[in-house]
């Protein structure tokens, strides 16, 4: 179910590249949401919300819209949500609570089009995660424009510094969002 070495090495090596915002992004969003709906029929899944830098108009993002998805717990993803999502060509992730640890925290899949092209990362996640804060930041930069300019900036510095790379760029921007969310 995509948790081998190369698997996830291909994916984490793919580079970054941002774009000014697109306008079709939230109609993205709304098609996956149905899509995903019809296929997890019959499964108790709760809210679906956008997430992340396709979710805040006129900010700069990489181009893969970004979903959460509230699951009852991890078991029904590994036992019933991946078994679908897979079949469907979805990529699907474990990411454990710290590097090497056996305690899985996070659940992730990746849809592509037929050109190989990242176009939706889906999170997945209990209503008591710790990671429902990227609806916590993603509100603030929508309501507050010079934050999100100052993001827009700190992810062109991290991009250029990485110089693309996929980790380096994520933890440089990591220390500006949970500075955000210290603040809220």
């Amino acid at each position: 179910m995509g948790t081998g070495e190369d698997f996830v090495s291909k994916a984490r090596d793919e580079p970054v590249v941002l774009s000014d915002y697109d306008p079709a992004w939230p109609a993205s969003f709304e098609a996956e949401v149905r899509r995903l709906r019809h296929l997890l029929a019959g499964i108790p899944i709760g809210r679906i919300e956008h997430i992340g830098s396709t979710a805040v108009p006129g900010l700069r993002a990489k181009p893969i819209v970004d979903l959460m998805v509230e699951v009852p717990d991890f078991d029904c993803v590994r036992e019933r949500i991946a078994p679908i999502l897979t079949e469907e060509g979805y990529a699907f992730f474990w990411r454990p609570v710290s590097p090497g640890d056996a305690v899985i925290d996070y659940a992730w899949f990746l849809r592509r089009d037929a050109a190989g092209r990242r176009t939706h990362h889906v999170h997945m996640a209990p209503a008591a995660s710790p990671y429902w804060d990227r609806v916590t930041f993603r509100d603030r930069l929508r309501a507050d424009a010079d934050v999100a300019a100052e993001y827009t900036r700190v992810k062109e510095t991290a991009l250029r510094e990485s110089g693309g790379d996929r980790a380096a760029y994520a933890r440089a921007k990591g220390a500006f969002i949970r500075k955000v969310l210290a603040d809220v």
